[in-house]
């Protein structure tokens, strides 16, 4: 299974199929048929390499059929378990300073800094800053902690394949009990959840 984020500084307009199209302008989020006039991105669930190829070409992610369209991130998945899965695309705001402690999430996802800073620390000695119009991947039950930039308010945008069972549900699980406790500055909004069979 592939997991692949494009950026449509453009615009788009999609016919159905497995994707969600993000509005950057409007702060909306669609699943399958949208049409977005300003800058776009579009988190895209493809079973192959062969499957994605076929959406690159212009339609139906792109106006205009002489456009190459690569994507911004794309990660192969490792599904196990139940076919039954949620998409979901939701928004995180973190006020300056703002810290999400060491925390995992249930499902595997991409994301994309909208605005300020976000370091991300996985544990590995390499702690990583990203920036406006950076992206990247976490797996599933990836241990991280997220520190907000300390001057200026941050958000970012992302799509997660989750298990079912999470429908409506919040995903972050502190690896240390005792941050439960510790008041939470960071604020998620869910933009859409869709069920999908793979």
């Amino acid at each position: 299974m592939i997991l692949a984020l494009f950026e449509r500084p453009g615009g788009v307009e999609t016919e159905e199929g497995a994707w969600v199209v993000y509005d950057l302008e409007r702060d909306e989020a669609r699943f399958g048929a949208a049409c977005v006039e300003g800058p776009a991105l579009v988190w895209v669930v493809a079973r192959d390499g062969e499957e994605l190829a076929a959406f690159r070409p212009g339609v139906p992610l792109a106006r205009g059929s002489e456009e190459r369209l690569d994507p911004h991130l794309q990660v192969e998945l490792e599904l196990r378990g139940t076919t039954e899965r949620l998409l979901r695309c939701d928004r995180v705001d973190f006020p300056p300073g703002s810290v999400a402690y060491r925390h995992v999430h249930p499902g595997p996802g991409v994301r994309r800094l909208l605005h300020g800073e976000l370091t991300i620390d996985r544990g590995d000695g390499a702690p990583r800053t990203y920036r406006a119009g950076e992206a990247w991947f976490e797996g599933a039950d990836d241990p991280v902690l997220a520190t907000a930039s300390a001057s200026e308010e941050t958000a970012f945008v992302r799509v997660l394949l989750l298990p079912a069972e999470w429908a409506g549900r919040r995903t972050i699980r502190y690896l240390d009990p005792a941050d439960e406790a510790r008041p939470k500055l960071q604020r998620a909004t869910i933009l859409l959840e869709e069920p999908l069979r793979l």
